[in-house]
C-alpha cells in the first residue's frame, strides 16, 4: 500500500477469482472464495498517487449470492462513496451473478463516483489466471478519473450495470454488452472511453433484507402451463417476471395464468428469453413489458419498484 491523498477501496466478496483448486491445471474443480482480499492484492500494479485500502465484506461463491450479502455490500459501497478522498471502488465478485450485483447497486446508490465490479474465469490457482489482470483493470478504471457509477471489468472491456450479461460459461470473456457495446477499453492501464457513461436512478434506503419482497422467475417454452404461477400465487409471492419468447410472447396457458395472478394483484412484468434485443411494447399489451431489461434484471427492478411502494 502507499501513502496518498486520495483512496481507491477494494471490497472482496469471495468467488472464482479467490478460488482455489488442489492442482493448477484444473479450472472447474476448484473452490470458490478461499483467498483474502490482502492476498488478491499482492504484488499488483497499483494506479500512482492512489493508496489502496481492502476491506472483506463477504467469503461466498457468487451462485449463493442473497438478500443480506446484497444489503451489506449496498451499506458499505455507500459509506466508501461518501468519503471525500476516496475516488472509486472496485468490488471482487464471483461471475454467475455479477450482472445482477451491478444492476442492483447501480439501482440502489446511483453513485458519481466509480464502483467497479471485476472477478475471474479461472481460480488463484490455475497455471495462467485471470483474475490479477482483471483486478488491476479495475483498480485502473477506478483511479482514472473518467469513470462513474457501476460497471463491470472484464478481460479488458468495461460494461454498463443495465447491459452486461454473463455469456460464455468457461471463456475468459465471459461477459457481453449485447447490442448496447461495451462502455469502455481498459488497454495499458489507461481507458479509452467508447460512450456516456449510464446515468443512475437510485431507489432510496433499503429495508432490512428480511422485508425485501418475493419476486419470482418463470419461463414460457413449449408446452409450458399455469402451474408453476398458480403455485407462486398460493405461496404468497408478490411478483412475477416472465421470460418469454421472442418479444416477450407467451404460452397462451401461462399468460392466462399470468393474467390471473395480475387480476388477484400479483405485479408481472414480460422480458425476453432472448439473449440481446429488449421486448418492444404494444398499445394492446395486458401484461407490462420490463423495459428492455433482462429477466434477472427485471427482477430486481420489480423488487425495488415493491419496496418502494
Amino acid at each position: 500500500m502507499q501513502e496518498s491523498n486520495a483512496r481507491i477501496v477494494v471490497l472482496a466478496t469471495g468467488g472464482t477469482i479467490a478460488g482455489r483448486a488442489a492442482s493448477a491445471g484444473d479450472n472447474l474443480g476448484y473452490r470458490a472464495a478461499q483467498i483474502g482480499v490482502g492476498q488478491l492484492l499482492e504484488g499488483l500494479p497499483l494506479p500512482a498517487g492512489f493508496a489502496i485500502e481492502g476491506e472483506q465484506v463477504a467469503q461466498i461463491d457468487s451462485k449463493d449470492m442473497d438478500f443480506g450479502t446484497w444489503g451489506a455490500l449496498a451499506q458499505r459501497c455507500a459509506h466508501w462513496i461518501a468519503q471525500a478522498d476516496v475516488a472509486g471502488l472496485v468490488v471482487t465478485h464471483g461471475t454467475d451473478t455479477m450482472e445482477e450485483t451491478a444492476f442492483f447497486l447501480q439501482s440502489v446508490l446511483a453513485p458519481s463516483k466509480p464502483v467497479v465490479l471485476t472477478g475471474a474465469m479461472r481460480p488463484a490457482t490455475a497455471v495462467v489466471p485471470d483474475g490479477p489482470q482483471n483486478l488491476a483493470d479495475a483498480l485502473a478504471v477506478a483511479g482514472s478519473g473518467l469513470a462513474r457509477g457501476v460497471c463491470v471489468v472484464f478481460a479488458g472491456t468495461v460494461h454498463g450495470a443495465a447491459d452486461v450479461q454473463k455469456v460464455h460459461g468457461y471463456r475468459v470473456d465471459a461477459f457481453s454488452s449485447g447490442d448496447a457495446g461495451p462502455l469502455a477499453y481498459v488497454e495499458e492501464g489507461r481507458l479509452r472511453q467508447l460512450r456516456a457513461w449510464p446515468e443512475g436512478t437510485g431507489a432510496g434506503a433499503l429495508k432490512d433484507a428480511a422485508q425485501w419482497p418475493r419476486v419470482e422467475i418463470v419461463l414460457s417454452h413449449a408446452g409450458a402451463t399455469g402451474a408453476t404461477v398458480q403455485a407462486l400465487v398460493s405461496d404468497g409471492v408478490r411478483g412475477i417476471v416472465v421470460a418469454g419468447t421472442g418479444n416477450g410472447t407467451l404460452h397462451e396457458a401461462l399468460e392466462s395464468a399470468l393474467l390471473a395472478a395480475q387480476a388477484q394483484g400479483v405485479a408481472v412484468r414480460r422480458t425476453s428469453r432472448c439473449l440481446q434485443g429488449r421486448v418492444l411494447p404494444h398499445a394492446g399489451d395486458r401484461l407490462p413489458a420490463a423495459e428492455g431489461l433482462t429477466p434477472v434484471k427485471a427482477r430486481i427492478a420489480l423488487m425495488l419498484e415493491l419496496m418502494a411502494a
